[in-house]
């Protein structure tokens, strides 16, 4: 008789070279888990036998009910900033890493649970998930990733069988989540707190082997890795804004060494352009608005230079926070050259001119001062690169601003004696028509709840390509009507 493969092939370093690092944990015991949606596209990534994961023992295992052949299940420890407060424990609370799959490229993946019950650093909580933020991270997730975001991943959402109270009774669900590591700054912290530098070089060295194995062997591989995490997150951010992306909760716990996007709790899509933009419901002070985004990385990249100026000098404490500091000084510059290129992409400019950074700040305060829908304004702004000027300034309640913005832009793209056609083209190519739209994620989650999948499913096929407009599709592409709003999300898992 043939023996049945095992549904992962795993291979679980975290677990294996880094005891001290985590508690080894199983998820909760739940009644009836089943699967609620499926990523085809990504169990094909992964290498995974699709069949074999829709059955009622993949959702078994999606639940957390079930641990899989060749797993480590694990609730990893970190700590972290807060809004700005240091917390020295945190750690998993409600999700636990099953272990480490090679996908088709290569590429080592983390496979991990979130929702799948309480664990030791749950801090008094039920380490539970409901369908709605499950869902909201899976739509989210499939969206960046779709729009060329660096971003964790969501394999499946089952629900449990149970109810779980959030605000009234919902129905228990568990996220599995795909990353390239769970790798944060506040696991560096968590070690740095308690003055244990072996454990921190022993991260250290096990982050560059995962993730910037060129270093292994540099003699100041320690700074080598932080300008990598840096770099990564300064492209990283520049994405979001590029895209109007609201990250919402931008905890040090919340930032990757890898470079991706990481916990879809109170995030959003702006509407109208507005730097001040909040859509958290716990973000009083607009700590992580929508403008603030590139200070807080600049912000939480220093808390893990912090952690690491032992290993960058033992010897000299001072010298490496010169160096340290040296480095780090350069952030807002690699912000800047990375937003700038995205924003002359999106305007259809190829060459660079000394210019294109007051053309673009032009534009944005022609958006927030008119308070324009800025993914709608970039999609039509292709067609005044062909001549069709009126369905851009139709948006605007009075025209003079942006017409004599329209002809400095019209301008300057003659200077790149490219035909009006391949412009449009490539503009595109890099502005989205179909965005996770507040109210339509909103509309597809609540259908959920109420059982009614096809909303959901409909929004990731949407979601799916955001740059081919397509037949049918039209309510996705328009802003929320006015009677939605304020908009107010919810940390929900």
């Amino acid at each position: 008789m043939t023996a049945t493969p095992p549904l992962f092939q795993f291979d679980n370093t975290y677990a294996r070279e880094l005891p001290g690092f985590y508690v080894a944990w199983e998820g909760a015991k739940v009644p009836s888990p089943s699967l609620v949606v499926f990523n085809e596209d990504l169990s094909e990534e992964l290498g995974l036998n699709a069949s074999a994961l829709r059955t009622a023992e993949g959702a078994a295992v999606f639940a957390g009910l079930q641990s899989p052949d060749g797993a480590s299940p694990l609730a990893q420890v970190y700590a972290g900033h807060q809004f700005g407060g240091f917390s020295p424990q945190l750690g998993d609370g409600r999700a636990i890493l099953l272990g480490e799959v090679i996908d088709r490229h290569g590429r080592r993946r983390d496979i991990q649970l979130k929702g799948s019950g309480p664990t030791p650093f749950s801090r008094g909580g039920d380490g539970k998930a409901v369908l709605g933020p499950v869902l909201r991270e899976y739509i989210m997730g499939e969206a960046m990733y779709a729009l060329g975001i660096p971003t964790t991943r969501a394999l499946a959402a089952v629900t449990t069988g149970e109810t779980i109270f959030r605000e009234g009774p919902k129905p228990g669900a568990v996220l599995t989540r795909v990353a390239s590591s769970h790798l944060r700054v506040g696991t560096f912290q968590f070690f740095a707190a308690r003055g244990d530098t072996e454990k921190v070089r022993q991260l250290a060295d096990y982050a560059i082997a995962r993730h910037d194995p060129d270093l292994s062997d540099a003699e100041d591989r320690y700074l080598k890795l932080f300008v990598r995490v840096m770099e990564r997150q300064a492209n990283l951010i520049a994405k979001w804004v590029l895209v109007g992306f609201v990250h919402g909760v931008m905890n040090t716990d919340n930032t990757t060494i890898s470079g991706e996007t990481i916990d879809y709790g109170p995030c959003a899509f702006i509407d109208t352009y507005d730097p001040a933009a909040v859509f958290s419901s716990i973000d009083h002070q607009g700590r992580y608005a929508f403008g603030r985004q590139p200070s807080i990385a600049q912000w939480n990249l220093a808390r893990l230079a912090e952690t690491i100026l032992a290993l960058i000098d033992p010897d000299d404490l001072d010298k490496a926070v010169e160096c340290v500091s040296d480095e780090l000084a350069r952030f807002p510059e690699l912000y800047k050259s990375a937003w700038l290129d995205g924003m002359r992409a999106k305007m259809g400019l190829t060459g660079r001119d000394d210019g294109d950074e007051q053309l673009a700040e032009a534009l944005l305060t022609q958006l927030f001062q008119h308070k324009i829908d800025y993914t709608l304004f970039f999609r039509r702004l292709s067609g005044a690169a062909t001549g069709a000027r009126e369905p851009v300034t139709q948006l605007f309640p009075e025209q003079d601003g942006i017409g004599a913005w329209l002809s400095k832009w019209t301008e300057r793209l003659a200077m790149d004696s490219r035909n009006a056609v391949e412009t449009a083209d490539l503009m595109n190519a890099v502005n989205p028509v179909y965005i996770p739209r507040n109210h339509k994620v909103e509309e597809a989650l609540a259908a959920a709840e109420d059982g009614d999948l096809a909303p959901t499913e409909k929004l990731l096929e949407v979601l799916g390509s955001p740059f081919a407009e397509r037949p049918g599709f039209t309510e996705y592409t328009t802003p929320a009507p006015s009677e939605f709003g304020p908009y107010q999300t919810f940390c929900g898992t």
